[in-house]
């Protein structure tokens, strides 16, 4: 029992009554929030794949151990130490010197994708916090559950990043100018919002959760993928609420377009940074973007503008080169410092201030070392 606990994900296949299986993976990183390890994204990559191969397994639920967190995000401790070891190294111009940091975003980016594209149906129960890299497991299942107590977020900006695992897709497509307001303040969304900006497709009580199992189990599950997609969204419609009040994000819609409509960037960080309110969400909002890195913004606004009419294994693609870039620059491991490491949060951002981002140095996050067919993640159209 206590090995079974070690393990960083726990899989299990719940029967049902007519002879399909239920396929469960739980995130067992309790501690840590289920941050994502590179061991669980194999672990993960490999169990789904014997899954869909498996004509008996009808659907697929993706959870988190724990009452706090689905996933906050990757757990970034080994990549900070790879950064620093990359930056003193004699490759540390090369964005392919870190095998690393290529291995773990090259792979939690092919498992995104192959949730996104996943040939069977994926329930993901977002319970609690779900940020950065646990918006990319939940972002491309199915059917995304939220609860009462649900918190979504990409909160890069704060760690010099950006929000990737298909981020920029997301938030490209996202009503209104939300999509950028979220990737430069890092605000979270309560169940509500995060169903208004396509994040999550239900909202249930977290308490409903074994009734939901229950209920199922005793579904006539066949082989057919529509046909169980159907079934799961007709189970999740009965217990779902549709009568939730207004989050902020959308009680704000109105003045977060105007604030994200002033201009280029600069009028733009400048109108949020400097919006004088009483409100704690948007007055957050507003400082986190203050504090935070100012080649992320520029990079956020940058990759959203590209990601808007490319296919999302196109934007994975680019989120790939970017990430490693970052990953060879300063701001990524300072933030990381800062944030989880030091922990004094007070990262020393270079350039330290958006003015100094120029459009070359935005630029060099989208150069490409490989030619298109040489790419790490150029079969992934192939894939789906």
């Amino acid at each position: 029992m206590t090995e079974l606990k070690t393990q960083p994900v726990l899989f299990e296949e719940r029967p049902t009554a007519n002879g399909a299986r239920i396929g469960v993976a739980r995130l067992n990183a309790e501690k840590t929030l289920n941050a994502l390890s590179l061991e669980m994204i194999d672990l993960l990559a490999e169990q789904l794949a014997a899954w869909a191969a498996d004509t008996d397994v009808a659907l697929v639920v993706l959870e988190g151990a724990g009452e706090k967190a689905f996933s906050a995000g990757a757990d970034l401790h080994m990549v900070h130490e790879t950064m620093l070891a990359h930056h003193a190294s004699a490759q540390r111009d090369d964005i392919r010197g870190n095998a690393y940091a290529a291995g773990f975003f090259g792979r939690e980016y092919r498992l995104d994708y192959v949730i996104h594209t996943y040939p069977k149906p994926v329930l993901c129960w977002g319970h609690g916090i779900v940020m950065g890299g646990g918006v990319g497991l939940m972002s491309g299942a199915s059917h995304r559950v939220v609860t009462h107590e649900s918190r979504v977020a990409m909160p890069e900006i704060t760690i010099g990043l950006y929000p990737d695992v298909g981020g920029s897709w997301l938030l490209a497509r996202m009503p209104g100018a939300t999509g950028l307001f979220l990737a430069l303040t890092g605000a979270r969304l309560q169940a509500s919002d995060a169903l208004f900006v396509g994040l999550a497709d239900y909202c249930i009580g977290h308490e409903r959760k074994p009734a939901v199992f229950d209920a199922l189990a005793v579904q006539p599950w066949t082989r057919a993928e529509n046909d169980n997609r159907r079934l799961l969204s007709g189970v999740l419609r009965t217990f779902a609420e549709t009568e939730l009040p207004h989050g902020p994000l959308r009680q704000h819609f109105d003045l977060i377009n105007k604030l994200c409509g002033t201009g280029e960037l600069k009028d733009i960080v400048a109108a949020i940074t400097g919006l004088e309110t009483k409100d704690a969400w948007l007055a957050r909002a507003g400082a986190t973007l203050a504090a935070g890195s100012p080649s992320t913004a520029a990079l956020s606004y940058e990759l959203q503008r590209r990601a808007r009419h490319m296919s999302l294994a196109d934007v994975f693609r680019m989120e790939f080169v970017a990430a490693l870039h970052c990953a060879r620059r300063p701001d990524f491991a300072e933030g990381i410092r800062a944030l989880l490491i030091d922990k004094d949060q007070q990262p020393k951002w270079h350039p330290p201030t958006l003015a100094q981002v120029t459009p070359e140095w935005t630029e060099g996050f989208f150069a490409s070392p490989w030619k298109p067919s040489e790419h790490p993640l150029a079969d992934l159209g192939a894939l789906s």
